[in-house]
């Protein structure tokens, strides 16, 4: 059952609107000015508030301010109250934020739909979505209308970048999100000795660049493009807001994250305590697996980094395989896999 809070000074009005909300299946807070509604919004977090502008005490503008300030109470749908009908108002609600507007005296069917079109919206987020078929602007349009994000879909363009080229290096401070349109990416950390590992390849319909904004740090590994490549950028001002706008928002986003970490940890993992054939099977794997049509095209030294092996054993090892029936090697040096079931099985 949905919480409104219903924050209004004529008690008339206040009570009316009540039971009708009440009569709906609604279960319903009342408070009498401002005030008391961010204090009874605290004490028991609503599922949306309609709120009168003018009241004493702290008017309808001061609540909705409070509330996108709130980390707890940021994103709640918030339809406004009003009996004036000046284009200034609605104007200065829109730009604090509010999800609707309903002008006093309203009739019932306005209220019920304005309250079941604002606690509707989330349903336009779906379970997952196609990054590689158009899902990245779907996502951001959806979420952007869930959250009442005005700025998220504001640069959309595609930023050309040259293979071998640095998106960003290690000790930067993160500015934005990236989305890989097309191309391939890795981010690599360097020892003293200039010895790379990779942490990381992102191919078309991947973010990256994620975990520095998540922590709050500099980037910990290096950001190259390995073919030509088109990037979006996403600011980190509308990452975090859209993390922080909705808990339905930000569970969607974290989704198409996630995986990326249970990666790195078994690529860690096997590094640490698996030979290097199985190493190297793990890794052709993961690979085919990300891209099971396509022929795995990295350089040896890139695999190699991948693996943390030297490129002199990563060679002889794939050699051993190629006599074993295992892979194929093609003439431009891709790698494809002839019987992956058999090297998932294989027993190193």
């Amino acid at each position: 059952m949905k919480t409104i809070l219903l924050i209004e000074d004529n008690d008339a009005i206040r009570e009316n609107t009540a039971e009708i909300l009440e009569l709906t299946g609604y279960t319903v807070h009342t408070a009498e000015n401002g005030k008391v509604g961010v204090e009874k919004a605290l004490q028991d977090k609503p599922d949306l508030v309609i709120c009168d502008i003018m009241m004493p005490v702290l008017d309808g503008y001061g609540v909705l301010h409070i509330f996108n300030k709130n980390p707890m109470l940021a994103g709640v749908p918030f339809i406004f109250l009003t009996a004036k009908t000046e284009r200034t108002d609605f104007r200065k609600g829109m730009e604090l934020g509010a999800d609707d507007y309903l002008t006093k005296p309203f009739d019932e069917s306005e209220l019920l739909s304005a309250i079941e079109g604002r606690l509707n919206r989330f349903q336009h987020l779906k379970a997952d979505y196609d990054v590689q078929q158009n899902g990245l602007n779907q996502f951001l349009d959806d979420a952007r209308q869930v959250a009442n994000l005005q700025s998220l879909s504001a640069d959309r363009k595609a930023h050309a970048v040259r293979k071998k080229q640095f998106v960003y290096s290690e000790g930067d401070e993160p500015t934005r999100l990236y989305f890989l349109k097309a191309g391939k990416v890795k981010t690599v950390r360097s020892n003293a000795d200039g010895k790379e590992l990779i942490t990381g390849l992102y191919n078309a319909g991947d973010f990256f660049g994620y975990y520095a904004l998540l922590e709050g740090n500099d980037y910990t590994d290096s950001a190259v493009t390995l073919d030509d490549s088109e990037l979006i950028y996403i600011p980190e001002s509308d990452f975090r807001q859209l993390l922080l706008a909705n808990p339905e928002v930000s569970n969607q986003f974290v989704k198409l994250l996630a995986g990326r970490i249970a990666e790195r940890e078994t690529q860690l993992l096997s590094m640490a305590y698996s030979s290097l054939r199985r190493r190297v099977a793990d890794t052709l794997l993961r690979l085919h697996d990300q891209q099971p049509s396509s022929i795995i095209q990295l350089s040896r030294d890139d695999l190699a980094a991948i693996i943390g092996t030297a490129t002199e054993s990563l060679i002889r090892t794939l050699s051993e395989f190629k006599q074993d029936g295992l892979i194929e090697q093609t003439t431009t040096g891709g790698i494809r896999l002839v019987n992956p079931d058999k090297l998932r099985r294989a027993n190193w």
